[in-house]
C-alpha cells in the first residue's frame, strides 16, 4: 500500500490529507473536512491536470505580449508540450479577452486563450 500527504487546494482551508492507494487501485482518503477535498486527491492520484498560463508575443501592438491561458485543464505531463506550442508564437493586434490563439494546443482538445486586451499601436 502506498500513502501520499497532500494539502487540499479545494477550498480555503487547506486540509493535509493522506491519500492510501491499495494494491488493487483503491483509492482511501482521510483528513479533509469537506467533500472537495475527496474529490481533489482522487483526481490528483489518478489523473493529476493544471490550467497552464503564459504569454505569447503580439506584432502591431503597443504591449509587446498578451497574457494567455488554457480555457480548462489539461493533463499534468503534456505541460511542456504545451508551453513548447507557445514558444516563438506571434499573433496580431488587436486581441480581446477570450479570442482562441491555439485551438486544441498539444492534441489535448484545450484551446489557448486570451486574457487581456490588446490594442492596435
Amino acid at each position: 500500500m502506498e500513502t501520499r500527504t497532500m494539502i487540499c487546494i479545494g477550498c480555503p482551508m487547506g486540509c493535509q490529507m493522506e491519500v492510501s492507494i491499495g494494491e488493487d487501485a483503491e483509492i482511501c482518503v482521510s483528513g479533509n473536512t469537506c467533500r472537495r477535498g475527496e474529490i481533489y486527491a482522487r483526481k490528483e492520484v489518478g489523473n493529476p491536470t493544471r490550467i497552464v498560463i503564459s504569454t505569447v508575443a503580439v506584432e502591431g501592438a503597443k504591449a509587446a505580449a498578451v497574457s494567455v491561458k488554457t480555457k480548462e485543464d489539461v493533463p499534468k505531463d503534456k505541460i511542456f508540450e504545451v508551453m513548447g506550442c507557445l514558444k516563438g508564437l506571434k499573433v496580431q493586434a488587436p486581441v480581446r479577452i477570450g479570442d482562441v490563439i491555439v485551438k486544441d494546443v498539444a492534441g489535448t482538445g484545450v484551446d489557448i486563450v486570451a486574457t487581456k486586451n490588446i490594442g492596435v499601436s
